[in-house]
């Protein structure tokens, strides 16, 4: 008897998995490609996401860490999110430990040996100057990596010079004329190669490949680039300097200013970055013993509040398997020098459009969908690494919802359409990935590949990475970004590609279906596999470094 019921069970059993099941998967297959064009038709006819991108960057632009500019950001964005049927929309604090900064005028001329309106930007978290200023401008070059005793020696020798003047601190660089322009899209057999799993060349998968190596060989005794900008600043503080200036050392009048490492500003001299078409004729002039007389109005606050920033978060709870979290996400902070459009406003624009298309079109996602738009990015990822900490831990010492973040995806490389995804875990994850961003190949996503870096540094997904949990980082084609807008004066809302942020919204909200709807979460590195973390210890505040 025991024998004939197993033998019945046996064929039951095949006889599901021989029609019932393929039959399933049929259907589900079915309903995919149904959910993928209704995303295709909502974001087509009803996009918001420039409407989103607007707001961010025309009204609440910039938005440094620590300012009112993003908070109020921060506001809206959870509250657009509520007018969207999200839940759970909080603002989430975490403790930047600084105050905030505020440039509120910025003004500079030459006067003489003519007049003329000179272009700048204000580093962040330095000084107001003590109302207008007006003085010859003297141009100080250090020596090249030199010893203490080196540095000592200059600066006692121009200390006279700077004593109450506007200073030019440094050589005016010598910026190539661009001949030939770097493409904007890149081409789909190279980007088919770079996420080809089996490529395993140097210059395979998704990074940019920046280095970083100053090709300079070392010099016993050098101080470190640290030390000289300590011992300069204080100089500087110590010897009545009104103001500081140093060359942007870009082209076509792009300027990128950072912030005062220490966010203290006693510690240093109201400080600008000016442009290096302004720069070098101002020390070809000086260098030619013509007087040159300039004329500054800096005009900056310190906010106290400040020292709390905020991540936002807002969901579409799940149903039967709500307690696990698909996140998507950019980060809301930008400097200050422009409105932040390209770096990452369209991040955050594009993560809550692929989150808006998906509730629009009615999908009740088995796993709870959240969206996340980070702070303290560009000071070192602190915002998005405060949120991993408190909510899920690490591989080596998990939270209670360590296990359960099925993945979390990234945007964070200017206006450039997706076109390709690393996730770090296992090859079995980015199968996954590979199949569910498959369909919208014709809007140039060639496929995705998997990581087994911890490193942090990039951008937020990185965060995740280091912790030993599932991060995705959206590749994108990288038009006007690392030469143009990361960062400048110039990365507003012209910069962005309507078509471009679009396409990458629809293949985020189906990627995202996708993981969602699964019966079981991406695969991911079991203990005994999972990689160790780097060595290095977590970098302090700076201006994020990119791929």
């Amino acid at each position: 008897m025991k024998k004939l019921t197993v033998v019945r069970f046996t064929f039951i059993y095949l006889l599901l998995s021989g029609f019932i099941l393929p039959g399933a998967a049929l259907a589900q297959d079915t309903k995919t490609a149904e959910i993928n064009a209704a995303i295709r038709k909502e974001e087509n006819e009803n996009s918001r996401i420039m409407h989103t991108l607007h707001i961010l960057t025309d009204l609440y632009g910039p938005r440094l860490t620590g300012s009112p500019n993003h908070v109020n950001a921060a506001k809206w964005v959870a509250r657009e999110l509520g007018q969207w049927g999200f839940e759970n929309t909080t603002l989430e604090p975490w403790e930047f430990g600084h105050p905030g900064w505020v440039g509120e005028r910025a003004t500079g001329l030459m006067l003489k040996p003519v007049q003329d309106t000179l272009t700048f930007e204000v580093v962040a978290w330095t000084p107001s100057t003590k109302g207008v200023i007006t003085s010859d401008a003297v141009n100080i070059v250090l020596p090249d990596r030199p010893t203490q005793e080196e540095l000592t020696a200059y600066l006692v020798s121009v200390k006279d010079q700077v004593n109450g003047q506007i200073v030019l601190v440094g050589k005016a660089a010598i910026v190539p004329v661009t001949l030939e322009t770097q493409p904007g899209r890149i081409a789909d057999d190279v980007m088919k190669k770079r996420f080809d799993p089996a490529n395993t060349t140097p210059g395979g998968g998704f990074g940019n490949g920046r280095g970083t190596g100053s090709g300079q060989a070392a010099k016993p005794d050098a101080l470190t680039a640290a030390q000289i900008r300590e011992q300069m600043d204080k100089f500087l503080v110590d010897n009545n300097v009104l103001l500081r200036i140093n060359d942007a050392a870009m082209d076509h009048g792009m300027v990128r200013a950072f912030n005062n490492r220490t966010f203290d500003i006693t510690k240093v001299v109201p400080t600008v970055i000016l442009r290096n078409e302004d720069y070098g004729r101002i020390t070809r002039l000086l260098a030619d013993k013509t007087q040159v007389r300039l004329e500054f109005d800096i005009r900056s606050r310190i906010v106290p509040d400040g020292v709390t920033s905020y991540n936002v978060v807002g969901e579409i709870p799940g149903t039967d398997k709500k307690d696990e979290v698909i996140m998507l996400g950019g980060h809301l902070d930008s400097w200050h020098s422009a409105t932040g459009a390209t770096d990452n406003a369209i991040g955050c624009a594009t993560m809550m459009e692929a989150a808006r298309i998906l509730k629009a079109i009615g999908v009740k996602p088995r796993r709870t969908i959240r969206v996340a738009c980070w702070s303290g990015e560009e000071e070192g990822l602190l915002g998005s690494q405060a949120y991993v900490k408190r909510h899920f831990g690490s591989a080596e010492s998990p939270g209670p919802d360590f296990g359960k973040l099925d993945a979390y995806f990234n945007i964070d490389t200017g206006t450039g359409r997706a076109r390709g995804m690393g996730i770090f875990g296992p090859p079995e994850g980015a199968t996954v990935l590979r199949d569910a961003i498959a369909p919208f190949a014709d809007l140039g996503v060639v496929g995705a590949i998997s990581s087994k870096s911890r490193g942090l540094g990039g951008s937020d997904h990185t965060s995740f990475n280091h912790s030993g949990l599932p991060g995705v980082d959206v590749a994108q084609d990288p038009i006007e970004y690392f030469t143009t807008t990361w960062h400048t004066n110039l990365d507003t809302y012209e910069r962005v590609i309507e078509a471009d942020v679009k396409s990458s919204a629809i293949v985020i909200a189906g990627a995202v279906y996708v993981l969602a709807m699964r019966d079981d979460m991406l695969p991911r590195f079991k203990a005994a596999d999972m990689p160790p973390p780097p060595a290095t210890p977590t970098p302090t505040p700076s201006p994020t470094p990119k791929p």
